[in-house]
């Protein structure tokens, strides 16, 4: 069996219903130190196609703009007819699986605001008796 497939690491930029199926924009970052060790940011945006329906709806409702996500799936090269008659060629990347980084660490930062407010009342009554 041969396939073409591809992997990103980046945020998400936005969400975009094409008939029956969600697109994806998401940024990976390129960036370097410059001669002055200054970091020039040079993110490059990139679209996935999920088909899935399932998959999608995991990702219409577990991420939003600005998060961290992994997507995984095939490249297909795609062509068409333009206006003029000639042939226009594209990528397609379909992903076929979704990952939110961005979630796992609401997760853990909502874990930690629950551990802080399950201790905030013992150290509220030591704060009151030594005062």
């Amino acid at each position: 069996r041969t396939f073409a497939q591809f992997e990103i690491i980046g945020r998400v930029g936005k969400h975009k219903e094409v008939g029956n199926t969600l697109r994806v924009s998401i940024a990976a970052e390129y960036g370097r130190k410059d001669d002055r060790g200054d970091f020039q940011s040079k993110p490059y945006w990139n679209e996935v196609t999920i088909f899935n329906e399932n998959v999608a709806k995991w990702v219409r409702e577990n991420t939003q703009p600005g998060d961290v996500v992994r997507a995984f799936g095939t490249v297909r090269q795609t062509q068409w007819e333009n206006k003029e008659g000639g042939t226009e060629y594209g990528i397609t990347m379909a992903a076929e699986d979704f990952d939110n980084f961005s979630h796992d660490e609401r997760r853990r930062q909502a874990l930690r605001h629950v551990v802080m407010h399950e201790a905030a009342p013992a150290e509220q009554v030591s704060l009151t008796m030594s005062g």
